[in-house]
């Protein structure tokens, strides 16, 4: 008859009749609820972990959210999604907090979160999903240097890393997009250079306009690679926390300062010369005001002059009344 389903054939996976005849039926029972009574089909973790992977392999967290996934495995596989609800993952939660801080222990919350609302909302997979907690997370850390102390820096590390460093802190660029800077994204002519989406870390393209401070140190590199600006014996870099970083600050004296920190001083210093929030979120390629404005501390004078514009409507005197005297 028209509108009736196919002979149900699949594997039981079980030699043993009755066991076989079991599963059979709890097959044809589901089979039954999802066309007569739109009941959603069940999808496991690891489904949906494959199809994120392939959905999300253009972002630049790819191969983290992998190694984030295989550390979460022993917890999630084999689990159905209507399974996964708030008490396995405060099991996660804490487990995690356990070896880790709670901003990477959040990382890893966020993800699981990321997959069962795509599950949810995209997908069709599952009703709902289960609402959990992260954890509080202490406010972002802000290091940055003087201009006495990275010139200092400058004195002790290698030429190619001081040229980066220089770079880093001309244009505000992560670490990654600054090792990974082509010759291609570069125009000296123009002063400008810029970050593909698929390279950025906010997933958008990023604009650079590169100052003087930027473009001698660009000027210095033509001509030592064909593809990367920056190099190391004529090769890619690779890392840049390293040795010779490690011990260029312990000659130049400087504590608790790692790589990252240079797009610190790049913000500070930005602050401290005046520029507004709207322009050095841009500079910076910062995806919200907000993440700006951690570095509004540093800099109050910089509102001085605005907060001065109101004294040229007479100040305290015009704005209160006259007293009257006492014949008046």
């Amino acid at each position: 008859m028209r509108g009736e389903s196919k002979p149900l054939q699949q594997s039981t996976g079980t030699p043993d009749k009755r066991q076989a005849q079991q599963v059979h039926d709890r097959l044809a029972a589901a089979r039954w609820e999802q066309e007569r009574l739109g009941v959603k089909p069940r999808h496991t973790w690891e489904e949906a972990v494959l199809r994120w992977i392939l959905e999300t392999k253009h972002k630049a967290t790819h191969e983290d959210d992998k190694a984030k996934l295989r550390w979460l495995d022993p917890f999630l596989a084999g689990k159905q999604l209507q399974e996964i609800d708030r008490t396995l993952i405060d099991q996660i939660k804490f487990a995690r907090e356990k070896i880790a801080s709670a901003g990477t222990t959040n990382r890893y919350l966020a993800l699981i979160r990321s997959i069962l609302r795509r599950a949810c909302d995209e997908w069709e997979w599952i009703e709902r999903v289960p609402k959990f907690k992260l954890f509080r997370e202490a406010e972002g850390r802000v290091r940055s240097l003087t201009v006495s102390e990275f010139e200092r820096l400058l004195r002790e590390l290698p030429e190619h890393l001081a040229d980066m460093a220089v770079f880093a802190v001309a244009t505000g660029l992560r670490a990654a997009n600054v090792k990974g800077l082509q010759w291609q994204y570069v125009d000296i002519a123009l002063r400008h250079a810029w970050v593909p989406g698929s390279q950025h870390k906010n997933g958008a393209p990023h604009s650079v306009p590169l100052n003087e401070m930027a473009l001698s140190v660009v000027r210095k590199q033509i001509g030592k690679h064909h593809a990367y600006v920056f190099t190391y014996k004529s090769q890619p870099i690779g890392q840049l926390n390293t040795k010779a970083w490690s011990a260029a600050l312990q000659r130049a004296g400087i504590e608790n300062f790692k790589w990252h920190d240079l797009r610190h001083t790049f913000a500070t210093w930005h602050r401290q010369a005046g520029t507004p929030t709207h322009e050095l979120q841009r500079l910076g390629g910062w995806k919200t005001g907000a993440m700006v404005e951690r570095y509004a501390h540093v800099a109050p004078e910089a509102l001085q002059g605005a907060a001065s514009r109101l004294d040229a409507f007479g100040g305290y005197a015009a704005a209160t009344p006259k007293q009257k005297g006492p014949s008046e």
